[in-house]
């Protein structure tokens, strides 16, 4: 196997490697959003009482002019779990599909160099 087609070969896997990293990156981004998502429904859409209580209004259109039943029934540290929960699936997310597009760029990058060096040789 000749010096070129060993390069190749690895720079294949390289790459290989890279767009893996870049999908799990994606797959928990999205997972992060999907988290995000959820987040966003709680705050906006009206909620009832367990037990079938009164109706109580969203948390965000609301401005607590509602009875206290309701600002005990929807709780705010479970909501605050809910984002902060989603914070590690956003900062690996994010690390993972950085690396693998920094390191797809760069096996890009080697794989042009290495072709110019060898065409004007």
């Amino acid at each position: 196997m000749s010096s070129s087609t060993r390069s190749l070969v690895h720079g294949n896997e390289f790459k290989a490697r890279a767009r893996r990293t870049q999908g799990w990156g994606i797959l928990l981004l999205a997972a992060a959003g999907l988290l995000w998502i959820w987040f966003a429904v709680l705050l906006v859409t009206p909620y009832e009482q367990s037990g079938g209580g009164s109706p109580c209004p969203a948390l965000l259109t609301s401005e607590y002019v509602h009875h206290d039943d309701c600002v005990e029934e929807r709780d705010w540290p479970g909501l605050v779990a809910l984002l902060g929960g989603s914070l590690p699936f956003a900062v690996v997310g994010a690390a993972l599909y950085t690396s693998g597009s920094a390191a797809h760029r760069t096996a890009d990058y080697l794989a042009e160099v290495t072709r110019l060096d060898s065409a004007g040789a």
